[in-house]
């Protein structure tokens, strides 16, 4: 059966303390890391080093780093890059750097 859920199903307060990582900024990783911004939560933007759009996010007003760097410091890591480029990223950049849940 399917269920829909709207705002008022959702509780923001869990993610507002939530140190978030996000990995890419093309168009999902752009939007995901501004709204969250703007919605109050933590944001870092986690780059490969010399990508074209690591000064496109420091222009936005968000904090980038590294993919591990971002790995390491978020609570929760979102990975909205390209589709081929996940496994190597999650791979050689962010398994190592997950840890059990933290409340």
């Amino acid at each position: 059966m399917l269920e829909i859920y709207y705002d008022k199903d959702a509780n923001p307060a869990l993610v507002r303390g939530k140190k978030v990582a996000v990995i890419g900024y093309g168009s999902q990783g752009h939007a995901h890391a501004l709204n969250l911004r703007d919605s109050g939560v933590t944001v870092m933007v986690g780059l490969r080093p010399g990508s074209k759009s690591w000064e496109r996010a420091e222009a936005d007003g968000l904090e980038v780093s590294t993919v591990d760097e971002a790995a390491e410091w978020a609570d929760t890591v979102m990975v909205l890059a390209p589709d081929t480029l996940q496994p190597e990223l999650y791979s050689q950049h962010i398994a190592a750097h997950l840890h059990p849940a933290r409340n």
